[in-house]
């Protein structure tokens, strides 16, 4: 009963089968690719259906922060439960990825409806740093010994 609830799609992003038909998922890799587009695609983006996506990419300038984090735990748990129903979001957490900056890791725990298989998937993140450093903005205000 749940395989028939989670059915099969094209496969994202587009591609060729070998069999050079459009590439097809099923079961849980359909779910995860939809889980992806979806966290992929920002509101307005589909002309046919703006409302579709999630609002994380309204927060690439934003600082990597708490606040940034909690927004994203929100817009990613608020996305997912109106876009995909098929799924029951257990957690969302995002933690900054230790070896690169600018990257946030969000961890999307989920189970499938229908069936007790709890999954996890890690979507990463980019966000752009602020190229503007407070202390150098500071010096650079204060008048050296030679213009005083």
């Amino acid at each position: 009963m749940a395989e028939q609830f989670v059915g099969s799609g094209w496969a994202f992003p587009l591609r060729i089968s070998p069999s050079g038909g459009i590439a097809l998922v099923s079961r849980e890799r359909e779910i995860e690719e939809a889980i992806q587009l979806v966290l992929c695609t920002a509101p307005g983006e589909r002309p046919m259906r703006p409302e579709f996506g999630c609002a994380i990419h309204d927060l690439v300038f934003a600082p990597v922060d708490e606040a940034t984090a909690g927004r994203i735990q929100y817009e990613v748990r608020t996305c997912l439960d109106r876009w995909e129903p098929r799924i029951e979001v257990r957690e969302v957490s995002v933690t900054a990825d230790p070896d690169e900056e600018g990257v946030l890791l969000i961890d999307v725990r989920y189970s499938i409806r229908g069936t007790n298989n709890p999954r996890s998937l890690v979507f990463p993140f980019y966000v752009i740093p602020s190229h503007d450093d407070p202390s150098e903005s500071a010096a650079s205000a204060a008048p050296t010994e030679s213009e005083a």
